[in-house]
Order: C-alpha cells, then structure tokens, then sequence
C-alpha cells in the first residue's frame, strides 16, 4: 500500500529526530571538549544505499564526508550483520579529512533485511603521530600524522573489538579520552538504531524505505527550484592559499562556477599542485568545502541531505591541492577546505549579494597546547578553533566573533574550561579592533584577541591559520581585511615575529601566547559610508578620528 503525503511528512521529520537525538547523546557523552564543548562532529541517518537523509551537524565541513563513509563501507564490507560498528578515518578514501576525524557507521537491520545505516563522525583529540593532538603544520607525510584505521569493524555482532581497543590505546596520548569518544560514537548509533526499528514497527520497512527516497527527491527539487532563481551564467576567482608549514608558497588557486538550467558544475582546474606541507585536502574535503556554499546559495535552512546536492557537480584533477593523493600530508586539511568555499564564495559574491558576503577570516585558526596541568600533574591537551571577523554584506556590516565557514553550528573554547581544564590563565579576550582594515560602505566585522599565559614549567604549541599571508577580500571598492596571526611574549620580556603555522614550538612557565583573528572584508568604497555609521564607531571606540577622517572623509561638525 502506497504510503499517504501526511505520513511520509510526518517520517520526514521523524528522520530529523533521529539525528538529533543521535548529536544530543554523542555531545553529552563524549569525554573531550573539542566534541562536547566545541560541537566538531556530524551525525546522520543515511538509506540503505548510503544516501543522506538527515544530518545533524555541527561542522558545516561534514556535509560530504558522511554519506561517502556510508557508500564506501558498503563497497567494501560485504557481510555487514547486525551490531556490525564499521570505523574509518582514511583521509583518501570514504569522506576522510585527517586522522584525527574518526567516522563510525553502523547498518541498520529490520528482520534480517538492510533498511538503514547510522553514521557520525567526530575529531578526536589525540590518535598518535609525531606532534600532540596528531594533527600538525609541519608534516610531510601522512604517516606522520598518527593511527590509520582503513574500515575496520570496532563492534561486530554487538561485541566490542577488544583488538582494535588495545590498538587505539596504544597509539593515542588520551586513551581514556579517545575510547571514551569511542563509546560515544558507538551509542549514539545504537541510538539511531533504537529510533528506525521503532519507526519500522509502526509504519513498515516499505512505508519507511519510500519515506526516504521522498526526502531525497524532495530535496533535490527544493534545490533546483531555488536554482532556478539565481542568476545563470559563469563566474570566476583566483587567489592564494597560505604558505604550506615547511617553508613553500603562498599557492595559486582557482575556480571556474557555471550555473545554468542543470545545475552548479565548480572547475578547480588550474589550481596549484598538492604541496609538501600538510593544508593539502583530498576529494571528500573539496566536496565538503563546496557542499557548504551550494548550500548557502539555495537555502542554508532546508535540512541537508545528499539529495539536495544532486545538482551539483564538482570537477578538479587528482593531485592538487585540493584532491591530494596518499601519502600526501593532510594534517592541517581544513585550511584548502576552507580555501575552497572562499573560491566560490568570492566568484559567487557579486551575483548572490543577498547571500554572500565580502571574505571573512577564513581559517579554522587551529591551536594545540600540550602540557602538564600545574595543579594535578596529569597531561592536559587543549585543541581548539578559534572565531573571528566576518566581511561585510551589501547592506549591513559584518559580524563580529564568530567561527569560520567551516566549522558552522560550532563553538570555542569557553575560558572557565580552558582555565579549569587546561591550568593556563586566559589574561585576555577582546575584539581585535583594525580600524582601517575591512573599511567600506558597510565594513568588515572584527576579529578576536585570546591570550593564554602559561602556568606549568613547560608546553608545546602548534597551530595553523590561514589567512596570515593573504588577508581577507573585500567587494565593489571595499577594503581588505587584517590577518590572523600568533606571537609569543616571553617571559623574558623578548616577543617573537608574528607567524601563522609553527608546530610543537616549546613555551614556559610565565611566557604569553597571543592569537590574533582577522577583519573581515569591506562591502562598497568607504566614502559611501553613511555619517551615523561612522559617528555610531567613533562612540563605540572602532574608530579614530583621524582613520574617520583618512579613510571615510569624515568631517566632524
């Protein structure tokens, strides 16, 4: 019997539910911070031929990867049975980004028959390699940068692992962290699980199953028909990717965006070659990069499925710095991710101002500090994201604090955390206020000033942000923005050059570590900024009156 509209809506949103049930236990059962705290996972429910769903995401920069680990485990895993736990972090293969994001997916069976599968995909704060936290900026090979595990079963039958367990805490400096987050993984699938059977027992697998396939029609069609509306044409950017960690570029990058009656087909051809350092992403990291400005594009609020990106298509050659090839390193991957989504956004700016804004600071601005915490003695392990300024828009100016494209619906650090957790002293959090930088018609929001002072004798700090080389793009005569930087102030009162990627620099009791987020882009020449506005920053301490007057012809009187 064929199933009625209202039933198929109603499973639709049960869909929804279900992944958020499964985000709600994985954030409240997960034992580190950068999971429960900074939200840097994804989860989903995918059908039972790997399509998306639903999601519930907290990286925007897991949109590709989950639906990928589904289809790769059924391509490879051909005896699934029920309580099977499929886990995966290859950066090559299956939606992989870098080791440190681990995926998990579980198959879903009702009375021996395939309905469904379960996925999430969360960071890990430690899976080995040669630096703390396992990603680095400095790495040359993958093999550097921690435990591989290639789809390989961590439950099967309902039975744990007890192989793959000693492997994970051989390898990880937080064993009890990274099985913790394990467990978690693993629960929030049951969870999904529990859901789809319950769903399957009222309504039947075959009402369930057609329930799906509606949602990834419907999707698509909500996504062409928004497409239809956009302004057809080509468009085109070019710019740089920031230096590689090892002492190479800035790089060159570029894309070529057609949309047309089809859909969206974004060419990277042409774009630098991958690199020796390890911003290098692969396929699953480009895709993601332009999944989230599609998104953008057509309706950032629709609920996300892989059906929704069906007219999207994304060429790019193997070996660039975009589709890196094994064992090319992908520690820091997230910065050509996040390169990726700047290159559509920047072609797309112009014909979709209603929707995009002027470049924002862009980068994850990654940080990893490692040390003892003073008060306890046990080995602490702080990684973090870091917020900053966006650009502005066509009418309004930009915001001020908050995370990169691709992190999306996540979180920093809070400082009582960081402090309790950590035992270091956060002496400072402020705007970064650049007057001059991102000015316009409407100006680019500010970015963020954190200072960590160190308490223990010793710690090692590595970080990766982008956008230091090559600072924020504005739009139609808007200014630049500032960029991202670290500095250190010792202790004995000598401060260090600004500088973007460094990895496991050694810092000391008393030393100061400064992280500086940049402005984001101006919108429109700044002489056509309305007097308020400049009387409105000149109240508020975002402007002098000399830059008030250098840069906008502001007059007072």
């Amino acid at each position: 019997m064929e199933a009625d509209r209202f039933t198929l809506d109603i499973l639709r949103e049960a869909f929804l539910a279900v992944a958020e049930e499964m985000f709600v236990s994985l954030q409240r059962t997960s034992q580190s911070p950068v999971v429960y705290e900074v939200l840097d996972f994804g989860v989903g429910l995918a059908d039972a031929k790997g399509e998306l769903v639903s999601q519930g995401n907290g990286v925007a920069g897991f949109l590709g990867p989950l639906g990928d680990a589904v289809q790769a485990t059924l391509q490879r895993i051909t005896d699934l049975v029920p309580g099977d736990v499929v886990v995966t972090n290859d950066p090559y293969a299956g939606g992989g980004t870098h080791l440190s994001d681990v995926a998990m997916v579980r198959p879903i069976f009702v009375d021996g028959e395939l309905v469904a599968f379960a996925a999430a995909k969360a960071h890990w704060t430690d899976v080995g390699g040669r630096d703390p936290g396992s990603w680095s900026s400095s790495t040359i090979s993958v093999y550097q940068e921690g435990l591989q595990l290639p789809f390989v079963r961590a439950w099967r039958g309902g039975r744990l692992d007890n192989d793959i367990v000693a492997m994970i805490k051989a390898n990880s400096r937080l064993p009890e962290q990274a099985l913790g987050d394990l467990m978690a993984q693993g629960a929030c699938l049951e969870v999904a699980e529990r859901r789809v059977q319950e769903l399957c027992a009222r309504y039947g697998v075959a009402t369930v199953t057609a329930a799906m396939h509606e949602v990834l029609e419907r999707s698509e069609r909500l996504a062409r028909a928004t497409l239809a509306t956009l302004p057809h044409g080509v468009f085109e950017a070019e710019d740089l990717a920031d230096r590689d960690g090892v002492g190479n570029g800035p790089f060159a990058v570029r894309v070529r965006v057609e949309i047309g009656p089809d859909g969206v087909h974004c060419d990277f051809t042409g774009s630098h070659p991958e690199v020796p350092g390890p911003i290098n992403c692969t396929w699953s990291g480009l895709v993601s990069g332009v999944r989230t400005v599609f998104k953008a594009i057509t309706d950032p609020v629709e609920p996300a499925t892989d059906g929704w990106f069906r007219p999207l298509r994304i060429t790019c050659p193997p070996g660039t710095l975009f589709t890196a090839q094994r064992p090319a390193p992908v520690a820091a991957y997230f910065e050509s991710t996040e390169i990726a989504s700047d290159l559509v956004w920047k072609a797309l700016a112009t014909a979709c101002p209603d929707r995009l804004t002027a470049g924002h600071f862009l980068s994850v601005c990654s940080t990893s500090l490692s040390c003892r915490h003073p008060d306890t003695g046990e080995d602490a392990l702080l990684v973090e994201p870091h917020a900053g300024g966006w650009g502005a828009g066509l009418d309004v100016d930009g915001q001020s604090g908050l995370v990169s494209v691709g992190d999306g619906e996540t979180y920093i650090i809070p400082v009582e955390v960081a402090e309790q957790r950590y035992g270091i002293l956060v002496e400072r959090f402020a705007l970064n206020i650049q007057p001059a930088a991102g000015a316009g018609r409407h100006r680019g929001g500010w970015g963020l000033i954190r200072e960590y002072r160190i308490l223990s004798d010793q710690a090692i700090l590595t970080v990766a942000m982008g956008r230091h080389d090559a600072p924020p793009w504005g739009v139609d005569g808007g200014a630049v923005g500032s960029p991202n930087y670290v500095e250190i102030e010792y202790a004995n009162g000598t401060t260090s050059e600004q500088f973007g990627k460094a990895s496991a620099v050694t810092v000391h009791r008393g030393d100061l570590i400064r992280i500086v987020t940049g402005s984001g882009g101006g919108w429109g020449a700044p002489g056509g900024r309305v007097h308020d506005s400049i009387v409105a920053d000149l109240r508020g301490g975002y402007l002098t009156l000399d830059i008030a007057n250098s840069t906008y012809g502001y007059q007072p009187g």
